[in-house]
């Protein structure tokens, strides 16, 4: 079996070794960048990059601007690695299309735990059947959505998201239901993860965004 490549991105060397090791060791093949400029020229050179690990604070360029602009051209999953760990930097990242932040210091096992969740997660995706609701179409093959015939650019983890509210349209799903299943592992952290993805959402959806259904106190509802 091919062994997915990750490219794992940070200024300080002994983190990248920690990092590379747990991820050789659980079968991944690793390669590394030192500062964000050399991270997108390794990015755009290997065309096979399955996971980004990539830190926020870094010379020459921050994780932030890595992010931005490995978006403008792939939905590849991102984990994004900050010492900070302020609500504020977290909502930057998630509205870029962050996938994942890990506030340092972590554990290499969780690390590790989030990456195979979230590769797990991309290959169920492909293995599925294409899902259609209220003029909203999902091709997963192609990884794209459109809204009445419109296409619509989502981050890898509003695209999961979507796809669960269609797979579970009517049904009335908490929070830690969601957390679970989309983010599939489990989620000990704050709500508001979940709350500024569904936000992010329907804000890209436009008038079909109102097609999730806030249920106070609970979580949320897609329904036609």
């Amino acid at each position: 079996m091919e062994r997915l490549k990750i490219l794992v991105v940070d200024d300080e060397a002994r983190m990248r070794k920690l990092v590379r090791d747990f991820l050789v060791r659980n079968g991944y093949e690793v390669v590394e960048a030192e500062d964000g400029s050399q991270a997108l020229d390794i990015f755009f050179e290997q065309k096979d990059i399955a996971l980004v690990i990539l830190d926020v604070m870094m010379p020459k360029m921050d994780g932030f601007t890595v992010c931005k602009e490995i978006r403008e051209y792939s939905q590849v999953p991102v984990i994004m690695l900050t010492a900070k760990g302020e609500e504020r930097d977290e909502l930057q990242g998630f509205q870029l299309g962050v996938d994942e932040y890990i506030s340092k210091p972590f554990s290499p096992k969780i690390l590790v735990a989030r990456v195979e969740a979230i590769l797990r997660r991309v290959r169920h995706l492909d293995t599925e059947d294409n899902l259609e609701a209220g003029g909203i179409v999902i091709d997963k093959t192609a990884h794209s959505v459109t809204i009445d015939g419109i296409s619509i650019e989502l981050s890898y983890k509003e695209f999961e998201l979507l796809s669960y509210f269609l797979e579970n349209k009517g049904i009335a799903l908490s929070r830690e239901k969601i957390l679970n299943n989309v983010w599939d592992y489990d989620y000990f952290g704050d709500a508001r993860t979940i709350d500024t993805h569904v936000k992010k959402l329907r804000s890209k959806m436009g008038p079909k965004g109102d097609l999730i259904k806030t249920i106070w106190g609970m979580g949320y509802k897609f329904e036609c």
